[in-house]
């Protein structure tokens, strides 16, 4: 779709941090990330919502967002991840998106209060993104 940057990075338009992908979908660093090692995972079909996934690509898309998890995890030493999705209210692009977001005990995060940090620089993302990648990698 003209204008959707989500559908600019699945068309290698829009410059990301990929992770990882695979014929439905692509996981990338989110840039404005609660924690750092956000990953987002996007279908490469425009779609807006979850409601709008066709059944079909149900398995691929949520054992991706799946594995993802396992990768962030094991990539970064996090005990855990979070993981939504936000259908049309605040939904910042409005192309379906997974979340995947590293967890610790402690971190902070209660509720539904997003705080967003940034990267140091394109090199510490890119090497966030390495890591979760290597580990998705093993996990296949």
């Amino acid at each position: 779709m003209t204008g959707c940057v989500f559908c600019g990075v699945v068309a290698g338009s829009v410059p990301a941090f990929e992770v990882a992908a695979t014929a439905s979908a692509v996981a990338f660093l989110d840039t404005r990330p609660v924690f750092k090692g956000h990953v987002l995972v996007a279908p490469r079909e425009h779609l807006v919502t979850v409601a709008d996934l066709p059944a079909a690509v149900l398995p691929d898309y949520f054992s991706f967002v799946q594995r993802l998890s396992g990768a962030v995890e094991g990539g970064l030493g996090a005990g855990g991840t979070f993981i939504a999705i936000n259908n049309k209210v605040s939904q910042s692009v409005p192309h379906l998106h997974t979340h995947v977001v590293p967890r610790t005990k402690g971190d902070g995060l209660r509720g539904f209060f997003w705080p967003r940090t940034k990267y140091a620089s394109d090199e510490e993302a890119a090497e966030y993104a390495a890591r979760i990648a290597a580990a998705y990698t093993a996990l296949t």
